[in-house]
């Protein structure tokens, strides 16, 4: 699982394995420890009463709710991703973003091994 941050938008990246064991075990949780011993969490963790995605930090994680009906469409299907914005309660806004990870088309040194078959690719 890789995340992106830029600003109010925060984009998840799963391979095959990760959408597997998510499907599986209802949750995906990665870290990066730093130097310092300081250590950030980044989680999507499947819930079964919202309808929308959602994020929460606290306690150094990053997590991202998905709702049932999300997961479901998502797991065994072609569909990409999905997104959704949150309306924070200072009206600020944090888009979300879940999409599975394609290999990339250019030459990389990166195991793909686990990726989706970009469907850039011309055969």
């Amino acid at each position: 699982m890789k995340i992106r941050i830029k600003g109010n938008s925060i984009r998840y990246r799963l391979t095959k394995s990760d959408v597997k064991n998510l499907e599986r075990e209802g949750h995906l949780d990665e870290k990066t420890v730093f130097p310092n011993g300081a250590i950030f969490y980044y989680c999507l963790h499947h819930h079964n009463a919202i309808d929308t995605m959602e994020a929460d930090f606290s306690d150094n994680c990053m997590t991202v709710y998905i709702p049932d009906n999300i997961l479901a469409q998502w797991t065994g299907t072609d569909i990409v991703g999905f997104e959704h914005t949150m309306v924070l309660e200072n009206g600020e806004k944090l888009y979300l973003l879940i999409e599975k990870d394609f290999a990339c088309v250019d030459h990389t040194t990166e195991d793909q091994s686990d990726m989706y078959v970009n469907p850039n690719v011309v055969c």
